[in-house]
């Protein structure tokens, strides 16, 4: 998959260098990479391939929430450099343009958009976005006018419901996986997420620090794994809201000693020292009262 950032904008019309037949296009945040996101990019696959196209996703460099409402941006699921991981690691897009969500292109039209990039950058063919999907300076842009503008620009747009498990259940969502998280469900948020929830940040002295905009589990006490650097992934007991050092000993598992536990802390600014660590939360092992009555 090649990535093509745009931290200044009139550069990408020529990094991006699209197919010569065109794109098909999906766009959206992705947070999480879950599995609802997974089958629209193996749509996107499918089509692109039956078309001869190249398969393109239209991303930003943070949640367009917390530029136009910070005061409720939800929290991340996935960093940006996560998130392309998990999208470089589906194996099924081409191309993903990053796009700089800021003051400026908050105020950009959904026509802007749809000139500039949609047909601008990728040439799209085909646009693949969910049937309540908006875009654009207050959020003026959506089905009904790309299928207006692809008639004249020369695109056809694909209108997509939630994807669910199974008919009847609860499509799969970031925001759902947000809500079971913060239930501390965090075997229910892997079912939807298609692996273990993780938080990345920098380890020092058994502590993981992680930026505060990131989605943490309810407070309790968890098992999972952590890996630090380069070294071997390995079992952990993982405390979030209090000391792992003053949790109830009786919660955590005797067969884990002092260097197999890790405590999250999250961060708003500054300069922490420490390795870059990742933490894979697979179970509850106990509620706030058993990590210390918080």
């Amino acid at each position: 998959m090649k990535i093509v950032r745009d931290p200044q904008g009139p550069a990408l019309a020529v990094e991006a260098e699209p197919h010569e037949r065109g794109s098909v296009v999906t766009i959206g945040a992705f947070d999480g990479v879950h599995l609802g996101h997974r089958a629209v990019l193996r749509l996107v696959r499918e089509l692109a391939d039956a078309r001869g196209l190249r398969a393109a996703l239209v991303t930003f460099d943070r949640h367009p929430a917390e530029i136009v409402r910070p005061e409720s941006a939800p929290k991340l699921l996935t960093t940006l450099d996560h998130r392309l991981e998990l999208l470089d690691g589906t194996g099924l897009l081409d191309q993903c343009v990053v796009l700089t969500f800021d003051e400026q292109r908050s105020h950009e039209s959904a026509e802007e958009f749809v000139r500039e990039v949609l047909v601008g950058v990728l040439h799209a063919r085909l646009v693949v976005v969910g049937a309540d999907f908006h875009f654009g300076h207050r959020r003026g842009g959506n089905v009904a006018l790309l299928d207006a503008m692809g008639a004249d620009l020369g695109f056809e747009v694909l209108g997509l419901g939630l994807v669910a498990p199974q008919t009847g259940s609860i499509p799969y969502s970031s925001t759902r996986v947000r809500e079971l998280l913060g239930e501390g469900d965090v075997e229910g948020a892997a079912e939807v997420l298609g692996r273990p929830h993780e938080l990345r940040g920098l380890l020092a002295d058994n502590r993981l620090f992680v930026p505060e905009r990131m989605c943490v589990p309810a407070e309790a006490l968890y098992l999972g794994t952590v890996t630090e650097g380069e070294r071997p992934e390995r079992p952990v007991t993982i405390s979030i809201g209090t000391p792992i050092a003053t949790a109830i000993p009786t919660a955590i598992p005797a067969a884990t000693g002092p260097s197999d536990r890790v405590e999250i802390v999250t961060v708003r600014t500054g300069t922490i020292m420490g390795a870059p660590g990742i933490v894979r939360l697979h179970t509850r092992i106990g509620g706030t009262e058993a990590a210390g009555g918080r």
